[in-house]
This record gives C-alpha cells, sequence and structure tokens, in this order.
C-alpha cells in the first residue's frame, strides 16, 4: 500500500495489490483524475491520459489554448459555471449572489490510519498500519473558503473511502447549495448500472439495466434513506457477473436524503454523484465555520458481484460496526407483536417467554405496546413511561421475570416520532416538524418531532436515558414509522431553513452515540417500518436492522438476497412467523421459514402458545441448528450462487472462516411439470480437499465443477416453496476415516 505524490507532474497515485487510483492537479490549478481501476504499475507520469483536444461550442479555461477544457476533463470534485456543463459535485452562493467558484490546489498531507469524522458514521481502523489517507487542500480566493478532498486507501482491501469538508476562512458569509461527497469521472459508459429499489414489504430488490446518455438516478427526499431507494449503486461491465468480472461499488454512509446519479455525455464519459440531496438542502458558514460531508465507500473487483459483496461485508462488520456487539454472537430473539399486536398484559407476556424459553430462544422482546396510553397506534408516542395498568409490575418487574428463566429482555421504542394524543404533544405542540400556517400530515395517526431543536433532543435523550438506567435492559429495537413531511422548524431562522433534514439526522446519530457510550451492554436494532433505514450510517450505532417487516419466506429470498449486495448476513434482522403470512397470506412450511430466516440474525415473530407439540418440537431443534452453526451465518463469507430474480430454483452458501463448514440453502419456488435435476456449483472451496455431505465423499473441484444434485433431496416433499439446508464438512487426511 502506498501514496505517493510526484512533485514535478504534480500527481497522486494511490495502490495497493488490488486497485489504483491517480489523481493530478490540471493545468489551471484544479483538481483532476487519471485512472481508477485495477491496480497497474508505478509510473514516472500517467499525465499522457489528460485528454486535450479542440471541438465545436467548448469553453476553454486560458485564451492562448484551445485544447484544454473543463467540459472534457475527468475532474475530481467537479466545479460548474467555468466551463463544466454537467452537474457538478458542489455549488456555493457568495453574498452577492454569484454561484462561481475557483477552487485551486494549495497543499497536501498524507497520514498513516484514517481520521474520524465528527457528529458523522464512518468506517474506522484500529491500527494505523490498516490504511493511509490523503487530505489535498483547495483554496477559492476570492470567497476565501477552503475545500479538503480526503481519500482514504485500505492496506489489504480494494476499499477507498472519500468525503469532502468546506470550511469558511473569510469574512462573508457563504450558503452551500449543493455539497456531494464525491463525484468520480469514468472515460466510458460500458456498463450496466445496478441499485437497490422497491418499496415497504418488498425492500432491497435489484434492479439492472445498462447506461444510456444522459441522467439515471435515485434518491430520497424523505429524510431517511428510505425503502424505495437505498443508498448504493455499482457499475459493472456487461459482461460482468456474480462471479467474475469488473464492479465499482459505491455506498453511502448516511441515513438521510441522498442522490446516487450516473450522468453519461455525448462523449461516453460517465459521472457518478453521491451525497446529500441538493433539493432543499442549503448550509450557511460564517467565518470559521466547517462543513463535513458523509462518507462514500468505493470497493472495486474483478471477482464479480460477490467479490465485491465480501469486501463490503468484511469491511461493514469489522470496520464500520462498533462495540461488543460487533465480535458478539446475536442472540435467538422471540419478539411479541404478531402474537399479541397492543394486546397484552403481565400474565400474557410472562406466559409467552415461559414457552419461549422451553424451546431455547435466548432474547425476549416486548414491543409495541407498553408505554403511556398506547393501546392503539392512535395514542402514547412521546410518552416513554410504562403502562402500569398493563405492566403492574413495571418494565423491571417484567425485565426480572425473563431474567429468571435466563433469557435476555428487549424493549421496542420510537424515540423520533409522536402522536397528538399524548402528554408530549398536549405540553409542546410546537415540537413537531410543521409550518405553524399549514396544515400537518400525519402518517400512521404519527407526526416528526424536530430533532434538529436542542429542547427537543435534550427531552427524548432524557426519557430514553432514563428508560434504559433505571431499567435492566439488554436490547432496544428503535423503530421509525412514517417519512418526514412539513420540514420547517419554528425554532431555526429563515437562512436555516435548508438545514433541517441534516440537522435532524446528525442529532439522530448524536442520541445514537450517547445512549450506546453510556449503555454498551445493549444490542440496539434500527427500524423504519422494516427496512426503511437499512444503511451503512444506522449500523455504525446499531449493529443489526430488521431487514423487512415482510416475513414470508418467499419475499424475504429476494429481499435478503438483494440487501446481501452490500450488507452482512449478520447486519439482517430474519425471522420466522405465523402462516398464512401476515403481509401476503402465503402458507409456507415451517422448515422453508427457517430455512431462509437462518441466513440472518435469526430469530422468530410466532406465537408459541398456539404451536403445536409437533411445531414446538421442531422450533426446538430450528434453535439448536442454528447455535450449533451460528458462528457460520454470522462470521462467515456469503456467496449467492442463484438469483430469486432470474429462477425458479434459488441458492446460496456460506463458508465458515477456517473454511472447516460450508452451508448451502437451496430453495425451489413452484412445481414444474417433468421437471429437470438440477444441480447448484458450490464456489471458493479447496479444489483438491475432501468435504463430507450426507455421508458421502466429495472433491472440492467436483463441488465446484460438476455440483450437488438436488432433486432427490426435494423429491420427497415436492410441491411449491420446498426448500433444504445442506452441511458440509471439509476433512482433512489427518481426521482418518471420512465414513458416517
Amino acid at each position: 500500500m502506498a501514496i505517493i505524490f510526484n512533485e514535478t507532474t504534480k500527481e497522486f497515485h494511490l495502490f495497493n495489490d488490488y486497485l489504483s487510483y491517480v489523481l493530478c492537479v490540471l493545468p489551471n490549478g484544479h483538481l483532476g483524475q487519471l485512472y481508477y481501476g485495477k491496480r497497474v504499475s508505478e509510473q514516472s507520469s500517467y499525465t499522457y491520459l489528460l485528454e486535450k483536444r479542440q471541438r465545436p461550442l467548448t469553453a476553454y479555461v486560458f485564451e492562448d489554448d484551445e485544447s484544454f477544457s473543463l467540459q472534457h476533463t475527468r475532474q475530481e470534485y467537479a466545479s460548474y459555471g467555468t466551463g463544466d456543463f454537467s452537474q457538478p459535485a458542489f455549488e456555493i452562493i457568495s453574498s452577492d449572489g454569484s454561484r462561481l467558484s475557483d477552487f485551486k490546489f494549495e497543499s497536501y498531507r498524507i497520514v498513516d490510519g484514517k481520521p474520524n469524522l465528527k457528529g458523522l458514521p464512518h468506517v474506522y481502523v484500529e491500527k494505523d498500519n490498516e490504511a493511509q489517507t490523503l487530505e489535498i487542500l483547495l483554496k477559492d480566493v476570492v470567497s476565501e473558503t477552503q475545500l479538503c478532498l480526503s481519500y482514504t486507501l485500505f492496506s489489504n482491501k480494494p476499499v477507498i473511502t472519500r468525503n469532502a469538508r468546506f470550511t469558511q476562512f473569510g469574512q462573508e458569509k457563504i450558503r452551500l447549495s449543493r455539497a456531494l461527497s464525491m463525484t468520480l469521472d469514468l472515460p466510458d459508459s460500458d456498463y450496466d448500472w445496478i441499485h437497490l429499489d422497491g418499496a415497504w414489504g418488498r425492500e432491497r430488490h435489484i434492479s439492472i439495466s445498462p447506461l444510456h446518455k444522459g441522467i439515471q438516478s435515485i434518491y430520497s427526499l424523505k429524510g431517511s434513506s428510505s425503502s424505495e431507494h437505498n443508498p448504493f449503486i455499482a457499475l459493472k461491465r456487461p459482461q460482468a457477473d456474480e462471479h467474475q468480472g469488473e464492479v465499482i461499488g459505491f455506498s453511502l454512509v448516511y441515513s438521510g436524503n441522498f442522490l446516487a446519479q450516473v450522468d453519461v455525455t455525448p462523449f461516453e464519459q460517465t459521472r457518478i454523484s453521491m451525497g446529500i440531496h441538493p433539493e432543499g438542502f442549503e448550509w450557511q458558514l460564517d467565518n470559521g465555520e466547517t462543513f463535513q460531508t458523509p462518507e462514500i465507500v468505493m470497493v472495486y473487483s474483478d471477482r464479480g458481484l460477490n467479490g465485491m459483496s465480501q469486501e463490503f461485508h468484511m469491511l461493514y462488520n469489522k470496520r464500520l460496526v462498533r462495540g461488543v456487539w460487533r465480535d458478539k454472537k446475536r442472540p435467538i430473539l422471540l419478539n411479541n407483536w404478531e402474537a399479541m399486536t397492543f394486546d397484552f398484559n403481565e400474565d400474557k407476556i410472562l406466559a409467552l417467554a415461559e414457552k419461549a424459553k422451553t424451546v431455547g430462544v435466548e432474547l425476549f422482546v416486548m414491543d409495541d405496546g407498553w408505554f403511556g396510553e398506547r393501546n392503539h397506534d392512535h395514542a402514547g408516542l412521546g410518552d416513554w413511561f410504562v403502562n402500569q395498568e398493563k405492566l403492574p409490575s413495571g418494565i423491571n418487574g417484567i425485565a426480572s421475570k425473563i431474567h429468571e428463566l435466563d433469557m435476555m429482555f428487549g424493549l421496542w421504542i420510537e424515540p423520533e416520532m409522536v402522536n397528538k394524543d399524548s402528554n408530549l404533544y398536549r405540553q409542546h405542540p410546537d415540537w413537531l416538524l410543521h409550518h405553524p400556517k399549514r396544515s400537518q400530515s400525519h402518517s400512521r395517526h404519527q407526526f416528526t418531532l424536530d430533532l434538529s431543536r436542542e429542547d427537543v433532543y435534550q427531552n427524548i435523550y432524557q426519557q430514553i436515558h432514563r428508560l434504559l438506567s433505571e431499567n435492566a435492559i439488554d436490547y432496544i429495537k428503535w423503530d421509525m414509522n412514517r417519512y418526514m413531511t412539513e420540514a420547517f422548524s419554528v425554532y431555526y431562522s429563515k437562512n436555516h431553513q435548508g438545514e433541517i433534514f441534516h440537522r435532524y439526522i446528525l442529532n439522530v446519530y448524536r442520541l445514537y452515540e450517547a445512549l450506546i457510550t453510556e449503555f454498551p451492554h445493549i444490542l440496539f436494532e434500527s427500524c423504519s417500518s422494516g427496512g426503511g433505514r437499512f444503511d451503512p450510517g444506522m449500523l455504525y450505532y446499531a449493529p443489526q436492522t430488521w431487514t423487512s417487516d415482510n416475513t414470508d419466506a418467499i419475499e424475504r429470498l429476494k429481499i435478503q438476497y438483494g440487501t446481501s449486495l452490500v450488507y452482512p448476513l449478520k447486519s439482517m434482522g430474519c425471522h420466522v412467523s405465523d402462516v398464512p403470512n401476515q403481509q401476503v397470506k402465503r402458507l409456507t412450511s415451517l422448515d422453508t421459514r427457517a430455512n431462509v430466516a437462518y441466513f440472518g440474525s435469526f430469530g422468530y415473530e410466532l406465537d408459541l402458545i398456539k404451536a403445536t407439540s409437533d411445531e414446538l418440537e421442531k422450533i426446538k431443534q430450528q434453535i439448536t441448528f442454528y447455535q450449533n452453526f451460528r458462528h457460520v451465518f454470522q462470521e462467515g463469507n456469503f456467496t449467492r450462487l442463484l438469483s430469486p430474480f432470474q429462477n425458479n430454483l434459488v441458492a446460496w452458501q456460506v463458508i465458515s472462516e477456517d473454511e472447516k463448514t460450508i452451508i448451502v440453502g437451496i430453495y425451489h419456488l413452484l412445481i414444474q411439470a417433468n421437471g429437470v435435476a438440477s444441480r447448484i456449483q458450490l464456489k471458493g472451496l479447496v479444489p483438491d480437499a475432501t468435504y463430507l455431505l450426507n455421508g458421502k465423499i466429495y472433491r472440492g473441484n467436483e463441488l465446484m465443477s460438476i455440483g450437488i444434485l438436488i432433486k432427490e433431496e426435494l423429491q420427497e416433499n415436492y410441491k411449491d416453496f420446498v426448500s433444504h439446508v445442506f452441511v458440509l464438512e471439509r476433512k482433512d487426511e489427518k481426521d482418518g476415516n471420512f465414513e458416517t
């Protein structure tokens, strides 16, 4: 790994064993980009890649030079107004109304390690030798504004992280109306672009389409990263697939409004832009003030989509997630929501918990309905104190009784929201996001608290802090069940209304940071009507996320498959629920529901009181199986084999860290008349190693080239939605007799 600066040619070369990134100072002092991709050798100069030529209708930088223009030059952090007519990375409005800027190279520094981003989630390092960071300072002399572009190169990963920071040193006030985290210009457009889209109940479905001239984008203006679009995109060469070919992934470590955009020029040049969405955004900077953009994680893969995903998984598992729960096994939980909704009391809770104990559940979670006057979704949000009519022993009483059963105890909260039928609203009606002269939109009968305000932040912090400090709680499910509307704050002046969305999410992060610091033993799980805020920003604080409110096993195949493009299995809350499924009314077997849910942080949503003795015995066996192989599911290397978006047969696998255990999940969706025999080819095995499967011996190359014939495994229960999970064990010669 190295970051090298050539003083003569003014070039930066960032490289490790996997990739190279070459930047240069352009003839006008701006920063340009010459190459990003697979590792190339060190050269004395790569400036031959700077394309200069004369074209009609081009604005040139220098009066005596009709070859150099910003329109046809790959810029590193693109600006607008001096010759480049594409959408820029940033825009500054000066006090005279000008939107022009001219940031020229001033200096740089290279440091070992990776600096933290104050107040924002970010990837981190534990030792300085894991990474090097390049910071390039540029300055606009007219407005006296400094721009710092930061790049961290990881030593043993094909990963570069990027961010930008603006500091105002001049006396005039400036306004940022656009401040993306990055732009990246690529020399051609021969790519397919991939993003994860959907809606509530069908989050993070994979969408792939060829690039075309003009702009293609995904975004959120909902105040959260959203169920509709995830803050992730990838570009892959058309021939690339899951297992081979060139792929570049871009992941934004942020949980609010975002824009991810690909713009192809008429000259086939491609610009990727990503960061906070500029719509409705404006940030005022006075003398001495700074604005920091969120972080982008860029992953390069020449091993296809799985290669990209595995790098994201390893990085986010070990260098985004923090605290004791990063390396700790995630408990198997039972959540009472689908069994009871709001209709419960202490006796019902304890009866369900006692039944959960008999099958081996490790964590009992009491969901919505335990607080205030919360007997339905019209009331109670904002009042984070126990409803003693339902729970006369209080939270501590319930928690103590759960702990006596040798289970952990967890609670559901939704601290960012309020019902108008609540003590909090009656005392502070001005604490909503709202305009005093305009109507207010509700969703699920609830409204968004103006968490950008300090007094609102302090009230919510003190309520939740009291709840956690006075009660023996091991787990918190933090929900957010609506998008933000009427994003106006009566607390701020007109000059700061464009800051509300970002200030809100900064205080969400601040609240999380305060609570996880003071209560490090608590496992936080993020939720936003299911997977509406499944993003890297949340994983920095809450190491797992409720993947979707849709718990149907067949729907979950697509949801979990798409989610795995970026996010590790350990981060996905995956539960077995009742049938007919609450969301789609489908009937699937208890086996198939578990076989899907194993590939994540495993749990149940069932009413065990109503379960038959046979069902309880099967659940007990499922829990034992997951406990035996939890280390494989939660720490192993995951590979997608067959896609539910393209096939009637779906398959994936996970290999343990020591490469001794391989677990394969296979899911047959619909019966086919006179169907063909199917083989699943595994990936990532040791070619000459010996593997044991169902008492039979196979070589690794056999399993990867010939595959597993699976029809006979599914034949005995051949019907719609049948599935099977295989466990293979690698055997070394010293293990002796392989027979079982």
